[in-house]
């Protein structure tokens, strides 16, 4: 998951993005509906229950999914999802709010797994970085049971309203992204303007989209193949396409004062030096600054 150590990387792309830095009490910065707060683990007290409801729903996750496939959905109520799965009305709305719901009975475990992965970030990790082990998670959720995963694809791909619930249960994982960027966002290493929303929700919908990229591929090859290993390869195209590399973020002030392009003469060499994140205008412009000097090279 870790990119080259190099110091242009995601901070080079997005330069107000730093790692281990936060925005609380900053002027301007985003909504409290915005803003990443960390999530509190549960006590050990509940497992027991949390293992005992998990069970539940997938029971009648599996129930829905096979009535869905044999009666159509339309045709499919409640009452015959709870009886298939053995338990009563009741109990299905105490986990599921309709039955289009009942298919997806892992999205609200998951967030909780991806919101772990924020909160247990060490501090020297790029943001971008713990957001890509974050969306892992989401594709480890698919991954545990292909076969489920690839009827289920195929339901969405049916009925709208199934389709219509899935893109709002992966809007939650974009959301909490972009929270979480929003919330490592350097005032100090930012540029001038306030373009931390937009540089939060791209850098967040990158990775995102390389995900789902990657998992309609997965499940429309029957979920066959190393889906984990094709979702880090998504993660190098991203690097390469931003960056040279996911480097820690750059916040010395020095490191943004320094000159995209030095220039100087020696001899008949035009000579410039720039950095990577240098625009290939401003390598252009400083060429053609030393070549308008008055005074000939020594030895012309």
């Amino acid at each position: 998951m870790r990119g080259p150590d190099d110091t242009t990387g995601w901070a080079g792309v997005f330069p107000g993005l730093a790692s281990g830095a936060g925005r609380a009490g900053v002027p301007g910065a985003p909504p409290a509906e915005m803003q990443y707060v960390p999530h509190m683990s549960q006590p050990r007290s509940t497992a027991r229950t949390t293992a005992q409801r998990h069970r539940v729903r997938q029971e009648l996750a599996t129930a829905a999914m096979h009535l869905f496939s044999t009666k159509g959905y339309e045709a499919t109520t409640v009452d015959e999802i709870a009886a298939a799965a053995g338990v009563a009305r009741r109990t299905f709305f105490r986990h599921f709010r309709s039955k289009e719901e009942a298919i997806f009975p892992d999205h609200d475990d998951t967030l909780v797994r991806v919101q772990a992965v924020l909160d247990s970030a060490e501090q020297g990790e790029h943001p971008l970085d713990t957001v890509c082990r974050g969306i892992t998670e989401v594709l480890r959720m698919y991954a545990e049971s292909p076969e489920v995963s690839v009827e289920r694809y195929r339901l969405t791909r049916e009925v709208p309203a199934l389709r219509e619930h899935e893109i709002a249960s992966v809007a939650r994982y974009d959301r909490l992204f972009t929270r979480y960027l929003l919330g490592h966002f350097d005032e100090a290493a930012h540029r001038a303007g306030d373009d931390d929303p937009l540089l939060a929700e791209v850098a967040a919908s990158a990775v995102v989209a390389a995900h789902n990229h990657v998992l309609r591929r997965w499940l429309r090859a029957g979920g066959k193949g190393d889906v984990e290993a094709q979702l880090n390869h998504a993660f190098d195209v991203i690097r390469e396409t931003f960056g040279t590399g996911m480097g820690v973020g750059r916040t010395e002030p020095a490191a943004k004062a320094a000159p995209a392009v030095r220039e100087s003469r020696a001899g008949g060499v035009v000579v410039a030096v720039a950095r990577t994140d240098a625009s290939p205008a401003e390598v252009l412009r400083a060429i053609e600054k030393a070549l308008e000097t008055d005074e000939p090279p020594t030895g012309a």
